[in-house]
C-alpha cells in the first residue's frame, strides 16, 4: 500500500536523474572525440501521481503490484538526429552493466499505421525503497 506517494517516487526520480547525467556524459564524450554524437538530447520524467492512479484503474493494477506491473512510472526520451543513430544508442544501452533490458519494441523499422516511429526499451535499474 502506498502511504506516501512522494516518498514512493523518490527512487524513480533519482533513477531518471542518474540516467540523464550518464547519457549526457556519453553525449559529451562523443562530442569531444568525434565532434558529433548519436545522442542529440535527453529528457526524462516521473509519471504524475494522478496518471499513475488513473492507469491503475484502467489496467486493473493492484497497488501492491504497482512496481511489477506498471513499466512506465519513470521514462526517458533520447532524441537522435539521424535514424541510424538510434541503433547506435540501442547498442550502447545493451552493453551497459548497470541496467537490465526487459523488452524492446522497434517502431522505426516497424512503424505504426499512424506513421509513429520510435524505438522503445523497457529497462530495469536497481533502486531501493
Amino acid at each position: 500500500m502506498v502511504d506516501n506517494w512522494e516518498d514512493f517516487l523518490v527512487p524513480y526520480k533519482q533513477a531518471v536523474d542518474e540516467l540523464k547525467v550518464k547519457l549526457r556524459g556519453i553525449r559529451g564524450e562523443y562530442l569531444k572525440i568525434d565532434g558529433r554524437s548519436p545522442i542529440e538530447f535527453v529528457t526524462g520524467r516521473v509519471k504524475p501521481v494522478d496518471s499513475i492512479k488513473e492507469k491503475m484503474v484502467r489496467r486493473h493494477i493492484n497497488e501492491d503490484r504497482l512496481e511489477e506491473d506498471m513499466e512506465d512510472i519513470a521514462g526517458l526520451r533520447i532524441m537522435c538526429q539521424f535514424v541510424e543513430d538510434i541503433y547506435q544508442v540501442v547498442d550502447l544501452l545493451r552493453k551497459r552493466t548497470d541496467i537490465t533490458i526487459l523488452e524492446e519494441r522497434d517502431y522505426v523499422h516497424n512503424k505504426k499505421p499512424s506513421g509513429y516511429r520510435s524505438y522503445h526499451i523497457v529497462l530495469n535499474i536497481p533502486c531501493k525503497h
